[in-house]
């Protein structure tokens, strides 16, 4: 199986999972002490993606912030996007991507209605960061699925540098490598190692299609409207 292929088959093998039944998949290769993200990795509204881990670390602005006038901030800031807050990694964004970033905890929206719109449009499943991310109400709206630690109001000018793409990052005390698989949904962010995804996936469907059978015989018992979670 190529790469391509091995990629395809993980997204449509997962594509119908809870971060639940994958959680119970893990723990069933095992994995019990790994892989769920910390419960402050919450999502903007309730929405649920799957996608294959594209990674990029930023760090804390080493500084100084220069004195400038309006004018000149004008100046400096179209610098600092170009040399230092700078975004290669959306360069490389496939079709399937879940991009997760590590902005070291700074209280700054790296990611907005913006430039998640555009990677959306380029093909990212969704967003996950242990930073902040802002312009929440348009990316409500635009129905991007975006997991944070918290909302902020801050630019990057001044507060995050541009460290590293396709590395291994820390978020929600999980590393994610480029390449795993990322599941989330209302119940928060769940990374799959590559090495197991297939024996994780496995497992993960026979734990769902269990609830489906005992949720839809209760359904039938309540006379309720049988719907896709228990078709």
């Amino acid at each position: 199986m190529t790469a391509s292929d091995e990629r395809r088959e993980l997204l449509e093998r997962y594509a119908s999972l809870r971060v639940a039944d994958v959680r119970d998949g893990m723990d069933w290769n095992r994995m019990h002490h790994y892989g769920t993200m910390a419960p402050d990795i919450r999502p903007l509204f309730r929405t649920r993606a799957v996608g294959i881990a594209r990674t990029a670390r930023y760090l804390p602005f080493q500084g100084p912030m220069p004195t400038l006038s309006a004018d000149e901030y004008d100046q400096w800031s179209a610098w600092y996007y170009g040399e230092i807050g700078t975004y290669p990694w959306m360069q490389d964004i496939q079709p399937g991507d879940f991009i997760v970033i590590d902005q070291s905890g700074v209280d700054a929206g790296l990611m907005g209605s913006n430039n998640a719109l555009a990677g959306f449009r380029d093909g990212a499943r969704g967003y996950v960061t242990n930073g902040g991310v802002r312009d929440t109400d348009e990316l409500v709206l635009q129905k991007i699925p975006f997991w944070s630690r918290f909302i902020s109001q801050k630019m990057v000018q001044a507060r995050l540098q541009f460290d590293a793409k396709d590395i291994p990052v820390a978020v929600g005390g999980v590393v994610a490598y480029p390449g795993d698989v990322i599941v989330a949904d209302g119940d928060g962010v769940i990374v799959v190692p590559r090495k197991i995804a297939f024996d994780v996936a496995e497992r993960a469907h026979r734990e769902l299609a269990n609830d489906k059978k005992a949720r839809r015989t209760l359904y039938e018992a309540l006379d309720m409207e049988l719907d896709e979670t228990v078709l």
